[in-house]
């Protein structure tokens, strides 16, 4: 079964989930690796990791290569962490996109990505980049390939 989206109730928040077959620190061994975030991509725009550590942790500060219509890079700085639980992290405009694991047992876990707009410089703003509804399809789109790309490792 896929990732399913899930009613946040806030038209700023748009969010997804899914079960992987792994343990949370397997996954998170993924999350908190930026040079794996273009193999888990589902917005298509995450190109390559250009900066930064090889494992994130708070105030870890990275750089990516992207592509929107046009190529540029931005930097985000990872704002909320706790090993094996949660990372989320934002760039210049505050917006942030964050991971959230529930373990269930030892070789499955919970995993619900989210694009939070609310924490954005003007949250508004976001409608004009059509952010909420393509994040919408993203974050659903992301969490299966995280899935297929661990689940993978695990066999």
């Amino acid at each position: 079964m896929g990732a399913e989206i899930i009613e946040t109730g806030s038209r700023w928040v748009k969010s997804a989930r899914i079960t992987i077959g792994a343990p949370a620190s397997a996954i998170f061994d993924v999350l908190t690796d930026p040079r794996m975030h273009p193999e888990f991509d589902g917005s298509g725009t995450v190109r390559s990791s250009i900066s930064g550590p090889s494992r994130l942790t708070l105030g870890s500060r990275f750089g990516m290569s992207m592509h929107l219509k046009v190529p540029y890079t931005i930097g985000s700085e990872v704002v909320e962490f706790e090993q094996d639980r949660h990372i989320a992290w934002c760039h210049f405009y505050k917006h942030r996109w964050r991971y959230e694991l529930e373990p269930v047992d030892d070789a499955t876990t919970v995993v619900t990505e989210t694009f939070d707009g609310s924490t954005a410089l003007f949250p508004p703003g976001l409608y004009l980049l059509n952010a909420y509804e393509n994040n919408q399809t993203a974050v659903v789109r992301t969490l299966d390939r995280l899935a297929e790309l661990v689940e993978a490792d695990r066999t």
